[in-house]
């Protein structure tokens, strides 16, 4: 499989471990602040579904039904397109460090969920006051946390086998040189002593 191709499978799966993640951290939040779902995903889906000029079928019961499911999709497909982006970059030889990865992934994040909505006109974060600003940046951190530590350690696990292997045959090279050494000095002594016998026998 190509390199990159590689990484972005694995980028995308360790996206989906931080999809994850941000979920548990947004349900908590939910949870301890006694606060509504936001609704922000949906109006996402309605605006992104009438530029597009593609309108969501069924009565207004199963649209609505539509929509609920929709909306937590696009979040998903965000989440593994961040991931993917963050794998093939690392298989591209992006190495940047445990805080770097994670402050651009969490960035890339944000604009990847947050963007859309701003552009279409849903929300307009200028507007977000500081616990808004909390609300929504934990859980991303939260996401880009876990996803660059999973992605570390299914990149360590494509290395290590390659650096046994590595090891273990710089290990029989001197093994066979020292062999050969041998059995050349057991063919020069043995030549020696035949040479020896010869000349004692013509004697």
């Amino acid at each position: 499989m190509n390199r990159l191709v590689e990484g972005a499978f694995k980028g995308a799966a360790a996206g989906a471990a931080g999809i994850t993640a941000l979920n548990v951290v947004g349900y908590l939040d939910m949870v301890v602040r006694a606060r509504p779902a936001s609704t922000t995903p949906e109006g996402t889906v309605v605006r992104l579904s009438q530029m597009l000029r593609l309108p969501i079928p069924g009565s207004a019961s199963a649209r609505a039904n539509r929509i609920a499911g929709l909306a937590p999709l696009t979040g998903i497909v965000a989440g593994l397109a961040v991931g993917a982006l963050l794998g093939t970059a690392r298989s591209a030889g992006w190495r940047a460090g445990h805080v770097t990865d994670g402050a651009g992934t969490t960035l890339a994040a944000l604009i990847g969920t947050n963007g859309p909505m701003t552009v279409l006109g849903v929300t307009d974060p200028r507007t977000w006051s500081a616990l808004d600003w909390v609300s929504d940046v934990l859980p991303h951190l939260a996401y880009a946390a876990v996803t660059v530590a999973i992605l570390e350690g299914l990149d360590g696990q494509s290395v290590r086998p390659a650096q046994r292997g590595g090891r273990a045959a710089g290990c029989r090279k001197p093994r066979s040189r020292a062999r050969e050494v041998t059995r050349a000095t057991v063919r020069k002594a043995t030549g020696r002593a035949g040479a020896t016998n010869r000349t004692s026998v013509t004697r």
